[in-house]
């Protein structure tokens, strides 16, 4: 493992994997592990990636557009469009500046830019 850090998360996942952990208890499997295999061990990439693509393919998804990794891009294009500032959002999702978080998700982090230039706009108009 690379980093670890303490997220708060929000209710709703909370109480997910706290359904999630009950219902493990009930298997005959001993594990610490929240997100495991159907034996306890720890998952590997290509176990999340197979089980993906089964969501996605429940959800009547392209299986072969998407990826886990879109998830991130996800969550940082969801926190740029509701007004989070890019340094949170780098520290979220792991960078130590906001240089990576700028250069990689250029494209997701548009209305925060937008945002800085709109109020540079407000300032010089004043």
């Amino acid at each position: 493992m690379k980093s670890r850090r303490s997220l708060k998360l929000p209710r709703l996942c909370v109480e997910a994997l706290r359904a999630l952990r009950e219902k493990q208890q009930d298997n005959l499997v001993e594990s610490d592990l929240v997100f495991r295999t159907k034996t306890g061990t720890a998952l590997t990439a290509h176990n999340v990636r197979r089980d993906f693509r089964k969501v996605l393919k429940l959800a009547n998804l392209a299986e072969k557009d998407r990826s886990p990794r879109e998830m991130r891009h996800s969550f940082v294009s969801l926190l740029s469009d509701s007004g989070v500032p890019i340094k949170d959002i780098s520290r979220l999702v792991g960078h130590r500046n906001t240089v990576v978080t700028e250069t990689v998700y250029r494209k997701q982090i548009r209305p925060v830019l937008m945002q800085g230039a709109e109020a540079m706009d407000d300032i010089f108009m004043a």
